[in-house]
């Protein structure tokens, strides 16, 4: 199954932080950490991340593993470093008031499943 960035935004009541032009990209997996180290080891494929951390290496990582859209969660907004960093990256930023483990139930309820190793 497969669901566009606009779709999640909607699902979880997003707020979009950055590339507003890109909703329209699909999504095919997800993955819910709030440790790098997990994502990495994560397999990639369009994939969405959920996570409430904060800071830059959030989108490095993200880039690193071709993940299209970041999904903060618990409320949290990232500052503007972040922000224009994923807008040079390409990568949407969505900030949701879900927890995580809230957030990424409603997706896999929608069908949007993680990747397989």
């Amino acid at each position: 199954m497969t669901m566009t960035i606009g779709d999640i935004a909607k699902l979880l009541d997003c707020e979009v932080q950055c590339c507003e032009d890109r909703l329209n990209s699909e999504v095919h997996t997800a993955c819910g950490s709030d440790m790098m180290s997990d994502v990495l080891a994560f397999v990639k494929d369009q994939a969405v991340l959920l996570t409430g951390l904060l800071n830059p290496q959030v989108v490095r990582t993200a880039e690193m593993m071709d993940i299209i859209c970041i999904v903060f969660v618990r409320g949290k907004k990232p500052c503007d470093d972040v922000i224009k960093l994923s807008a040079e990256k390409n990568i949407v930023i969505l900030s949701t008031s879900h927890r995580m483990f809230e957030a990424c139930g409603k997706l896999y309820e929608s069908g949007l499943h993680g990747g397989t190793k």
